[in-house]
């Protein structure tokens, strides 16, 4: 059976008893019609907030994709290196631990809903950022709204331990993820790129840098 995360549960359960009341209730065609497809719509919520199980990629120093979806950049500057992804309504929308690591920090920022893949979202946008830390350096994975997204959720908090690929939270809707990493990483990913989340490896740390 299909697992479905926690906040899906209300876009799936109010379209679908009123799509069911609607449809039997048989008041008129149109009443009728507006049932059908708000037993779809359910439907639909049901495949967006799907949790598929996948078998998280094991190795030592690896950086695994915190998203499923599309690379839209991959940049570095004098202190990091930045990938950026593009989340499509069509792809989990759930995210997953990077790395090792112990949770520093979980900061909600406020902001605007523009299109993800516009080149200042990922500053202006609503967002939560989440800071992971371990003994290579530490982690920053941005949960970034979109114009359709209007909550990035987080299912962990400050002082909690994770594994390689823990589950971390979800974004409603279409929207962006970023992770930033230490600048001695060797990036094995490049713009195009579609990534699953927990499989996909971004990275590696170089440890002779």
């Amino acid at each position: 059976m299909m697992q479905i995360v926690k906040e899906g549960y209300p876009f799936i359960l109010v379209p679908l008893i009123l799509g069911i009341v609607l449809v039997v209730s048989g008041f008129d065609k149109f009443l009728s019609s507006i049932g059908v497809l708000c037993i779809l719509g359910s439907l639909f919520f049901i495949y967006f907030f799907r949790d598929p199980k996948i078998k998280v990629t094991q190795g030592k120093n690896l950086i695994l994709s915190p998203c499923n979806g599309t690379v839209l950049e991959v940049s570095e500057n004098e202190t990091e290196k930045v990938i950026r992804v593009f989340l499509a309504v069509l792809d989990v929308h759930l995210q997953r631990s990077p790395v090792s690591g112990k949770v520093l920090s979980v900061e909600h920022k406020p902001g605007k809903f523009l299109k993800a893949m516009k080149p200042e979202a990922h500053i202006v946008n609503e967002q939560n950022v989440i800071t992971i830390e371990n003994e290579n350096g530490k982690y920053l994975v941005k949960q970034i709204a979109g114009i359709f997204a209007n909550r990035c959720v987080s299912w962990v908090k400050s002082g909690d331990i994770l594994k390689l690929g823990d589950k971390i939270g979800v974004i409603k809707l279409g929207s962006q993820v970023d992770l930033h990493m230490p600048k001695n990483v060797e990036v094995k990913v490049e713009k195009g790129n579609k990534v699953v989340s927990g499989v996909t490896i971004f990275a590696s740390i170089n440890k002779g840098s």
